[in-house]
């Protein structure tokens, strides 16, 4: 049986101004909750600026509500999901396409997805509360994490901090496919961490590049 097709991308920075008026809270307040700068928070609800999901669940939580609250992930509330019948979504402003494959039982604490991400897409560079790990299922990726680059094929992986300036793309001509769980320390701010060792495995010396001197941010194609 074939995957599910990916529904209609949904928009997102209405929804998220509309929950933030409901809540009568400032762009600032809910900087000062999530961790996400004023500047950024702006072009997420003017459209103009996608955020990953680990940001996403950040602005959630702050807003006191879940992601699907804003984008229309499909629910699961079983532990197994059947790669045959995973649903597909897609976000407004990214051309990446989403499997989740995390249940919701009560209680839970990580999020997880399968990731499609095209040849030449690029994230932002943000920096949230909570942790990310990233295996790599197939194709490349470019991941950067506080200035440096590693370049991860089929079997690696890496696993950082939220609070880390943080982006990556696909450098390569094909579809990349990688698995990415987070932890999102609701209510939590990138200062109330201390700083960790970026852990990453295995990343040989050969695929590990200096990030050049005055490199531009990534932003999302």
């Amino acid at each position: 049986m074939a995957r599910k097709p990916a529904g209609a991308p949904v928009a997102l920075g209405q929804r998220i101004r509309k929950r933030r008026q409901m809540m009568s809270m400032t762009l600032q307040e809910l900087s000062n909750a999530c961790g996400v700068s004023v500047s950024y928070l702006s072009q997420v609800e003017r459209d103009n600026a996608t955020p990953t999901l680990g940001t996403l669940a950040e602005i959630a939580a702050a807003l006191d509500v879940g992601i699907e609250h804003f984008i229309a992930t499909p629910r699961q509330s079983d532990s197994v999901t059947r790669a045959s019948e995973r649903q597909q979504f897609a976000v407004s402003g990214t051309s990446v396409i989403y499997e989740r494959i995390g249940a919701e039982f009560p209680g839970h604490e990580l999020t997880s997805f399968v990731l499609n991400v095209p040849a030449g897409y690029a994230s932002e560079t943000i920096q949230h509360a909570g942790e990310e790990l990233i295996f790599v299922l197939d194709g490349e990726i470019l991941q950067v994490v506080d200035g440096q680059q590693f370049l991860l094929r089929p079997g690696d992986s890496i696993h950082y901090l939220g609070q880390h300036p943080h982006s990556w793309s696909n450098p390569g001509d094909r579809m990349a496919r990688l698995l990415w769980t987070g932890k999102m320390l609701h209510g939590a701010t990138p200062s109330a961490h201390i700083p960790h060792e970026i852990s990453s495995s295995p990343v040989p010396d050969e695929t590990r590049l200096d990030a050049p001197e005055g490199a531009p941010d990534a932003t999302a194609k």
